[in-house]
């Protein structure tokens, strides 16, 4: 049996570098890095101090998947799931569906009733995982990323 066991944790400053390489991983691999990506990316503690979370999945005591909650200000939702990466070598095992209800948990825990999140079709894998998770579509609003041709709403409560 060569399943690996993946433990889902909340952020560690000593894994902070991963934040930004998990991320930059599928960015750069279907899109480009935007001014709002360097800034998330590059201040990851930033997303927890205004009331948001990190979780990273760990394999084999490295983090191999990342995803975080941030807290909506001043928008119709309370919480956004945004960054969202699992490397490469560890797709299609379930690492970001585990990621993803964690955060989803994590949005809950913390009293909030909806989670947004933007996205683009061009990553199937993901909007079927939403999609199964019981994310519906919204229409389209404008969007601070180029990237974004999809809007997605969970509702929590």
């Amino acid at each position: 049996n060569n399943e690996m066991k993946v433990t889902i944790i909340p952020y560690e400053a000593k894994f902070r570098s991963y934040y930004k390489s998990l991320n930059a991983e599928w960015i750069d691999q279907y899109f480009y890095m935007e001014e709002e990506d360097i800034s998330k990316l590059n201040n990851p503690e930033s997303i927890i101090a205004k009331g948001g979370a990190i979780h990273f999945a760990i394999a084999d005591s490295i983090p191999v998947g990342v995803c975080s909650l941030v807290k909506l200000i001043d928008k119709p939702y309370d919480y956004e799931l945004s960054k969202m990466g699992v490397t490469k070598k560890h797709q299609g095992k379930g690492i970001g569906r585990k990621l993803a209800l964690s955060i989803i948990n994590e949005a809950k825990s913390k009293g909030g009733r909806s989670l947004f999140l933007e996205s683009n079709t061009v990553l199937n894998p993901a909007i079927t995982l939403y999609k199964s998770l019981g994310f519906i579509e919204l229409p389209f609003t404008p969007s601070i990323y180029s990237r974004s041709n999809i809007q997605m709403l969970l509702k929590l409560g």
